[in-house]
């Protein structure tokens, strides 16, 4: 089994790095979140019952690009546990604004269709564990 295209590896998980000069691009990992719109955002976050995550983020913004494998690695861990978002805010104005997000990255938690957490900026990896952990509890 394959686990990409580019190394071609036989590894379940794909441990390798692009050589240098190599271009290696992110589209080619299979996402494990979703970019919600204003409708999807009603049926999938606030409906829900279950724990969601919603990164606010934009294309251009460096912190926004760092921790954008962080979340995608935290959607594969906690895959059957929580449900992970994404919202470009750039395209998505009406949702950032109705939930007061004002600096990117922030990671909102909701529970129940209610805003139970949330985290701005660059956050390390063991703090955002430690809130889903508590929000599952």
């Amino acid at each position: 089994m394959q686990c990409c295209k580019v190394f071609q590896c036989t590894a379940s998980v794909c441990e390798k790095k692009p050589a240098r000069g190599l271009a290696y691009k992110r589209e080619m990992e299979p996402k494990m979140t979703k970019a919600l719109s204003l409708k999807s955002f009603r049926t999938e976050v606030i409906e829900s019952k279950a724990l969601s995550l919603v990164q606010f983020k934009a294309e251009w913004n460096g912190t926004c690009q760092i921790m954008a494998p962080l979340f995608e690695s935290l959607a594969v861990t906690y895959m059957k546990k929580a449900n992970f978002f994404t919202v470009d805010v750039e395209e998505n104005k009406a949702i950032e604004t109705e939930h007061g997000v004002t600096d990117i990255p922030t990671i909102l938690f909701f529970k129940n269709g209610k805003m139970i957490d949330h985290l701005t900026g660059l956050a390390p990896r063991n703090i955002i564990i430690e809130k889903i952990e508590n929000a599952l509890t």
